[in-house]
């Protein structure tokens, strides 16, 4: 056979094996994620935040604060609902590879290069709930600010998982006009220190 046909066969064969290993990611994780509407509340957040932020009226910035603690106090309870949801699969289904580009089966086989997703979703969970509660006192528009990277991080891990870390902060790029390096310099200290610690780097 010729070699440049057995060549495209064997692209092929990998691309197919590749697209059905992230179709079940994509589904497992979706299935989880669309009994609650975080995706709602965070569109509405952020929003809500632009908004307050490019009010020159301090008047209307303050109000706009205020109608967005219902928002952030929801969006916690809901989130934190998912994570013990999802802390119940088992580790096999969860695991991530710290590889760059997508590999199918790279969390099976070599385990040693990964993570555990449902950890990484606990580190978010308490980035979001601190930040919101305002334990750091930060002013409104740093608090928006640190929300806004705890969330971009914790859709970074959701991509990450269903794909690679190139396409999630690819993402990143495209949907935010953030680096990943950004994110993770803007999320709290805390977060930033406990992911690392998790996900290597």
């Amino acid at each position: 056979m010729n070699v440049f046909i057995l060549s495209a066969l064997i692209a092929f064969g990998a691309y197919l094996i590749k697209n059905s290993y992230q179709r079940k990611r994509i589904i497992l994780l979706g299935s989880h994620l669309s009994q609650f509407q975080l995706e709602k509340l965070m569109e509405d957040l952020t929003q809500g935040y632009m908004r307050a932020l490019g009010d020159a009226d301090l008047a209307r910035q303050d109000q706009i604060w205020t109608l967005m603690n219902t928002a952030e106090a929801k969006l916690c309870d809901q989130f934190k609902r998912f994570v013990a949801d999802f802390s119940k699969l088992d580790a096999a289904l969860t695991r991530i590879s710290t590889l760059p580009l997508a590999f199918p089966y790279a969390d099976q086989l070599a385990p040693v290069a990964t993570f555990d997703l449902r950890r990484v979703f606990q580190i978010h969970a308490q980035g979001l709930e601190q930040a919101a509660a305002n334990t750091a006192q930060r002013s409104p528009k740093d608090r928006a600010y640190v929300l806004l990277a705890e969330l971009m991080l914790m859709q970074h891990s959701c991509h990450w998982f269903c794909r690679s870390k190139t396409v999630a902060s690819a993402r990143l790029v495209m949907r935010h006009k953030t680096t990943y390096e950004q994110v993770l310099q803007a999320v709290a200290p805390e977060t930033r220190k406990a992911y690392l610690a998790v996900v290597g780097g």
